[in-house]
């Protein structure tokens, strides 16, 4: 397996991985910093298929005024799910990235985007920034090559600084860092 530190660093992947206010450019600099390329930039945001977004990073979306690339239909359900424009940041309050599939990494991610139904506002981008839509048209229209792109840029991830030699270990149990 692949090698983890023995200790935590979460400021610092929170500083790697793009916020969800990021632009489309930002995004596709951070991962290009990575060495993924714009497709697979696209793919790896396919990762939103699953999963869930909390009120709290959403709501700009929503209040005062609801984001005009929203579909309206799909902004009322995200206003019913977050009533309020100041959530509590340690409510449970959420809403599912993707309704139709919400527990299956597929292709209904893209689908979504391009009805306006991108739950985060770089969601939204992809469908219409010129270098990202012909990626997100393709991967809505094919399944497999979407899977083939996701895994490909999951690869290129993976070998980002990888640990090496008596750098870190591998782990028993991915949780926990091993006893000795």
């Amino acid at each position: 397996g692949r090698r983890d530190s023995k200790q935590s660093y979460a400021s610092d992947v929170e500083s790697s991985i793009p916020n969800h206010n990021d632009s489309i450019s930002a995004v596709l600099s951070r991962f290009g910093s990575m060495g993924l390329d714009t497709e697979s930039t696209v793919a790896l945001l396919g990762a939103h298929s699953v999963g869930r977004v909390h009120c709290v990073n959403l709501v700009g979306r929503l209040y005062p005024t609801v984001d005009p690339t929203l579909d309206p239909e799909y902004a009322g359900y995200l206003k019913a799910r977050c009533p309020t424009p100041d959530p509590d940041p340690k409510s449970v309050l959420y809403s599912r990235n993707d309704r139709e599939t919400p527990m299956i990494l597929d292709n209904m991610y893209y689908k979504n985007v391009l009805e306006h139904k991108g739950l985060l506002s770089v969601d939204q981008q992809l469908a219409s920034d010129p270098r990202t839509a012909p990626f997100v048209e393709r991967m809505a229209g094919d399944n497999g090559y979407f899977h083939q792109q996701f895994a490909r840029a999951v690869v290129v991830l993976s070998e980002n600084n990888p640990l090496t030699g008596p750098e870190g270990e591998v782990r028993k149990d991915c949780r926990y860092v091993n006893s000795n």
